[in-house]
């Protein structure tokens, strides 16, 4: 049974994918995380010095969480121990918590349970692992693509400490392959010779992903066959279209959005064009795209732009007219004009002080002279009385007073020097000086 066990080992390993084949097994292999894995850094000394903390790694895929993970757990003398949030539940993390109680009292040795995707824990599982965590019989690794702030609860959180993990670059990436081409039995059988620029091309078209590197190098290796030539054209056919990162609900969407708006607000044409381009060919809507421009035309630029806003919603009707991919174009022209725009949120910061005395003085009273009298009633009432009525005046304009009288003499809009209410700010000026 033992020869038939070691074979089926034997032949499990090699049929592993590359990246697995060429997994990292200490430290030294590590390749990339130099902040957190750098000589002297925290991390590494707490690997070295087998004291490491509970873990949560959060970063992209294909940076290394697994790995870092049994590493860690090489080096610190703990059993690993793998544990599905997708596929095992509460009764799964007690059958663990028996076996570490056990493993401690009988052979002195800790736990080390790696979580993968640990974001789909539920609350339930969540709260299974504290107390073990807490007391440290776990020392828990979980790893995620997902903003741990959002996913996992407080108590979790404060039992760990957060790690982010960052895309590997092109050289530590081509660093990758090199290894696996010089180490890897599989590929060294194929005796393969490459272009200078193969490697290279693999690596940048890797977007910092350790495994879709491998991937495409195994792919690439593949298609050249036996003595054949690993060419540029090769490996790019290999790494096919990329796949970009893009949740709709997530961190990265969110996290594009964000920078979309604000480039725009930071009159930068050019990095909204890219930040745009990245959400829309990831698959994002192109309705919420024009949403956010019609809100921002509004919140950032208002009155001092007044075409803005026209612009902004000439694209929406524009994009629903004619669908995409045309629809790019009017996309395009939107997000270039509204980046350009003379910038002013005079509109939002008014609407904001006129709400804060709506909420704290309540439901004033509407001036007589401002009331509707539609009936002989309303008007014996004295309603509309004395209302001056502004186009009977020189220039369309009267002193009047609109407000209610507790708020006479406030102030809500304050127009910006720039453009279109450069003018609003010059008429202001003498009109609330007339009413004074």
């Amino acid at each position: 049974m033992d020869l038939f066990q070691k074979a089926a080992e034997n032949n499990s390993a090699a049929n592993a994918p590359l990246a697995e084949r060429m997994r990292p097994r200490s430290l030294s292999e590590l390749v990339g995380q130099e902040h957190l894995l750098g000589e002297g850094k925290v991390l590494r000394l707490a690997i070295e010095r087998d004291q490491v903390p509970s873990l949560i790694l959060w970063g992209p895929p294909g940076t290394g969480k697994t790995t870092l993970a049994r590493v860690i757990a090489q080096h610190t003398r703990s059993e690993f121990v793998a544990f599905s949030a997708v596929l095992a539940g509460v009764k799964e993390i007690r059958e663990i918590v028996t076996q570490a109680e056990r493993r401690l009292g009988e052979q002195g040795r800790r736990t080390l349970l790696f979580v993968d995707e640990i974001h789909r824990f539920n609350r339930g599982q969540q709260d299974a692992l504290l107390p073990h965590v807490e007391r440290g019989l776990l020392t828990l690794v979980g790893a995620t693509t997902e903003n741990p702030s959002f996913e996992l609860n407080a108590a979790l959180l404060s039992r760990t400490r957060v790690l982010t993990l960052r895309p590997l670059g092109d050289d530590e990436i081509q660093r990758l392959l090199e290894g696996a081409l010089a180490r890897d039995q599989l590929l060294q059988r194929l005796r393969l010779a490459v272009d200078p620029q193969a490697l290279p091309a693999l690596a940048r078209g890797a977007f910092g992903d350790a495994r879709r590197a491998l991937g495409a190098l195994e792919l690439a290796a593949a298609a050249a066959g036996p003595e054949g030539r690993l060419t540029v054209a090769l490996v790019e056919e290999a790494l096919a279209q990329p796949a970009l990162r893009h949740d709709k609900s997530g961190d990265t969407h969110y996290d594009l959005v964000s920078a979309f708006i604000k480039s725009m607000r930071g009159s930068d044409p050019d990095a909204a064009l890219y930040y745009a381009a990245r959400l829309l060919e990831a698959g994002e809507e192109p309705r919420f795209l024009l949403r956010r421009m019609v809100i921002f035309a509004s919140e950032d630029i208002g009155n001092a732009d007044p075409r803005a806003l026209a612009v902004a919603v000439d694209a929406l009707q524009s994009v629903e007219l004619i669908g995409m991919p045309e629809g790019v174009l009017p996309i395009s022209q939107a997000v270039t004009y509204l980046a350009c725009a003379e910038k002013s949120n005079a509109a939002l910061t008014a609407y904001q002080a006129a709400r804060e005395d709506v909420l704290a003085r309540g439901p004033l009273e509407v001036p007589a002279h401002l009331r509707n009298a539609p009936t002989p009633l309303m008007r014996s009432l004295g309603h509309g009385a004395g209302y001056q009525y502004p186009h009977d005046f020189e220039g369309g304009h009267v002193a009047e007073q609109y407000l209610p009288p507790e708020l006479a003499g406030r102030t809500y809009y304050h127009p910006s020097d720039r453009g279109t209410e450069r003018a609003f700010a010059e008429k202001l000026k003498v009109t609330r000086k007339a009413k004074a």
